[in-house]
Parts: C-alpha cells; sequence; structure tokens
C-alpha cells in the first residue's frame, strides 16, 4: 500500500493540473474578447465546418445511382433548403442529418 504522503502528493498533483486546464480557457480567452480574431472567426466558421462536413459525407459515397446516393443527395439538398429558409446552422445540419439517417436506413430495404 502506498504510503499517505505519496497519496496526498498525487491528489495535491492531480487537482492543481485540473483546476489549471479549467481555468485554461478563461485565462486565455480574456484578452481575445476585445480583438478582431472572435467577430471574424464568428463571420467565417459556420462556412469552413459546412465545407468540413460536407467533404466527409461524400468521401466514400459511389458516383452511381444507389440508395445511399439518393440518401446523401437528399440530406445535401435538406440541408441546403432549411440554411437558406433559417439561416441557421444547427437546424440546417440537424434536418439534413435526420433525412439522411432516415433514408440511408430506409432506402436499402426498399431495393
Amino acid at each position: 500500500m502506498p504510503e499517505p504522503g505519496y497519496i496526498l502528493a498525487a491528489v495535491l498533483i492531480s487537482s492543481a493540473v485540473t483546476w489549471g486546464l479549467r481555468a485554461a480557457p478563461f485565462a486565455l480567452l480574456a484578452p481575445l474578447r476585445n480583438s478582431a480574431v472572435l467577430p471574424y472567426l464568428n463571420e467565417n466558421m459556420p462556412v469552413g465546418i459546412m465545407t468540413i462536413l460536407v467533404f466527409y459525407t461524400v468521401r466514400q459515397v459511389p458516383p452511381a445511382l444507389t440508395p445511399i446516393t439518393i440518401a446523401v443527395l437528399a440530406g445535401f439538398g435538406v440541408t441546403a433548403v432549411l440554411h437558406f429558409w433559417r439561416r441557421n446552422a444547427v437546424t440546417s445540419v440537424l434536418g439534413g442529418t435526420a433525412v439522411h439517417v432516415t433514408l440511408a436506413s430506409s432506402l436499402p430495404a426498399l431495393f
């Protein structure tokens, strides 16, 4: 069994590391609050995230017209329509994902 001093040191060190890791984001973001970086990221990140999601989604989609291809195209269509209609990235991504998952799960059983 480890000695009490060893256990106390381990608890104190792990507590300090945990506290430091939890406080670090607040300390690092405080200087950024008045900079031009955050408004720029707020404006441009949704486009970058959507681009990454599109490429990730189509990386293994076959070029032939299969049930998976239909599900992906329908998901893209619903995502685009929802995004142009509501201008809300969360709504469009969730709606497109729901359509894609529903069709990808049900269409292969029909063919």
